[in-house]
């Protein structure tokens, strides 16, 4: 069975060599995903996702960051969604499993 979970966070942007934006998982969160993390990683600590913000469902992949996970977030899903730096934004999610606990 797949781990879901919602929350919500402020949305934010990230220069560095591969400029994106993000929103981070929440602390109890981002425990409960690294519980199961080695049923759903495919590999440097990358989670499979599928997730909801609005009307807008996608998948992608959580990255760690600081002991926890920051969501991206393309410019794609930004603008169906109207959604900008500094946006408080409401995430429904769920973790794909892709060894054993299917």
């Amino acid at each position: 069975m797949n781990l879901q979970c919602s929350f919500s966070g402020e949305v934010w942007y990230w220069r560095g060599p591969a400029p994106f934006h993000f929103v981070t998982v929440p602390p109890a969160e981002s425990a409960a995903i690294k519980a199961v993390e080695k049923h759903a990683t495919y590999g440097w600590g990358m989670i499979p996702v599928r997730a909801t913000i609005g009307n807008t469902e996608f998948e992608t992949a959580l990255w760690p960051k600081d002991g926890q996970y920051i969501l991206p977030l393309k410019d794609k899903i930004r603008k169906a969604e109207q959604i900008e730096v500094g946006s408080a934004i409401l995430v429904a999610m769920e973790v794909v499993m892709t060894h054993g606990s299917r």
